[in-house]
């Protein structure tokens, strides 16, 4: 099982830790450092400067959302950056939610989300592969556009720059089982949000017949401490977040899943006061048991213990949120 640092996505503003954080990771053995996007920072600009400052880690986006991009954007973002870090991007791509595609992006969130991904793919590939122009004639995605507001002149065009490598690898933050069965069928893997390694039942189902080297890659926060519940905090404060305030009550994808996962009571109480404006209890009404079965938290035995749940499973790589350079140094020497 190969260890990745997770970043995630700035908040105020960039943390200066960043830089010197992924390089002290390079030098563990740490195989690749993700980053992320919201409605802030991309994920694209902070991988470059990191890759600048870096030379065998591996890049990855987890995720780069759908909506923000074109998908022949999207491939030009990723085969820029695998030149120029010499081969060593990753593209992890998701569709993220209703709330934040037409609050933020100003889209309509597609009504078949798993033919939209699917049409979303294949555009990239198609740059990637660099084998003729670009051609979707898709429900979501068209290349060349062919809409009735649109002048019918557009042309199907082949990338002017030669990508390095043809078959990149692609992600899918997926979380609905549907979408992680076509995950299994279309991408090269998969980036969980949740991952219990004593529940990898609510998946079972989805991953069967694997493609060889297919990537399971969840995130997972990590604390070397000796107080158990103050190390949860910050797991239960971005549960909350996600739970109550990433999507609608009629339409929350990360509650679903944990409501999948055997607490549905508590993800819809969470919801409930999330949007009554009550954050605070919110993020206290997050069980200590989900917060803890999702992260790696507590003292050194401890996280060896549970480590080993994590190896047993289908996880290949495991991305630790973790801003702390002493529990990526413990992880990297329990791995």
């Amino acid at each position: 099982m190969r260890l990745g640092i997770a970043l995630g996505y700035w908040g105020r503003g960039p943390d200066p830790r960043h830089v010197g954080l992924v390089r002290e990771a390079e030098a563990l053995g740490y195989d690749s450092v993700w980053t992320a996007e919201s409605w802030g920072s991309d994920a694209f600009t902070p991988l470059t400067w990191l890759a600048a400052h870096t030379s065998r880690i591996r890049l990855g986006t987890a995720i780069a959302q759908m909506a923000a991009r074109s998908p022949t954007t999207t491939a030009m973002h990723a085969l820029t950056l695998d030149h120029l870090s010499g081969g060593r991007m990753t593209l992890g791509l998701g569709l993220s939610g209703p709330q934040v595609v037409e609050g933020w992006y100003g889209r309509p969130f597609p009504r078949s989300p798993l033919t939209a991904t699917r049409e979303y793919v294949d555009a990239v590939r198609q740059v990637l592969r660099r084998e003729g122009p670009v051609e979707v004639d898709g429900r979501f995605h068209q290349h060349p556009y062919r809409g009735e507001d649109g002048t019918g002149l557009g042309k199907a065009l082949k990338p002017i720059t030669h990508p390095l490598r043809a078959d990149l690898p692609i992600l899918l933050g997926a979380e609905g089982p549907k979408n992680i069965a076509q995950t299994t069928r279309i991408a090269d893997g998969w980036l969980p949000l949740y991952w219990s390694p004593t529940r990898t039942d609510v998946y079972e189902a989805s991953l069967t017949d694997l493609p060889e080297n297919f990537m399971i890659a969840p995130m997972a926060r990590a604390k070397v401490c000796d107080d158990v519940a103050e190390g949860l905090l910050p797991v239960k404060a971005m549960l909350g977040f996600y739970i109550g305030g990433m999507g609608h009550a009629s339409r929350n994808f990360h509650a679903d899943l944990m409501a999948r996962m055997g607490y549905e009571a508590e993800a819809r109480h969470i919801q409930e006061l999330f949007a009554e404006g009550r954050r605070e209890e919110a993020v206290l009404a997050v069980p200590d048991a989900f917060a803890d079965e999702i992260s790696l938290i507590g003292p050194r035995e401890r996280i060896a213990e549970r480590l080993e749940l994590w190896r047993k499973g289908p996880v290949t790589d495991l991305l630790l949120l973790s801003p702390d350079p002493e529990t990526l140094r413990v992880l990297a020497e329990l791995n």
